[in-house]
């Protein structure tokens, strides 16, 4: 189901780019709209996201861009190396430049979680390329910085210094 023409894979591209932006950008609406008391609104944010979600996944398929679980990992790991050696250092270098103190902190945490990310794919891909799947019981995610450990959690993100008890826990 792979897209030959130029033109319309140029335009999916694009759809799938702007889809996936409207679906985390409505989560976060919703997140904002939770904490403000307005939680039907939220509702209808993650639900419209959810919508944004399915448009995107559609046509990344179309793009033949869905492969098997070791290809797909290696999709991941060759994301978040780009991010680690070359899109993050530039923007934080820059951000850095023109003395963004946020835009740098930002940077920064995305920068470090990614080299995590990174590394979990890896291990992941190479059970994977031999049928098994990864051990993991639970996988605790920082929300300030996106600090990733599985298992065990530092007592303190060792990125921004969040407490354990705050990290988000996924079962």
């Amino acid at each position: 189901m792979a897209v030959q023409k130029d033109m319309t894979k140029k335009f999916l591209e694009e759809a799938f780019a702007g889809e996936s932006m409207a679906h985390m950008k409505y989560l976060i609406f919703a997140e904002q709209a939770e904490k403000e008391g307005f939680p039907n609104i939220a509702k209808l944010f993650r639900a419209i996201a959810y919508a944004e979600f399915v448009h995107a996944k559609n046509h990344f398929i179309v793009l033949g861009k869905l492969g098997k679980t070791p290809e797909n990992l290696q999709a991941g790991i060759e994301g978040e190396t780009y991010e680690v050696e070359e899109m993050y250092p530039v923007f934080k270098n820059t951000a850095e430049l023109q003395g963004e103190k946020e835009a740098v902190r930002s940077t920064h945490y995305a920068l470090e979680a990614e080299k995590i990310h990174a590394e979990l794919y890896a291990k992941a891909k190479e059970k994977a390329e031999k049928g098994e799947d990864i051990e993991i019981k639970k996988v605790y995610v920082c929300p300030v910085c996106g600090y990733t450990a599985v298992d065990e959690v530092p007592e303190r993100c060792p990125v921004c210094g969040l407490p354990k008890d705050k990290f988000v826990v996924f079962e």
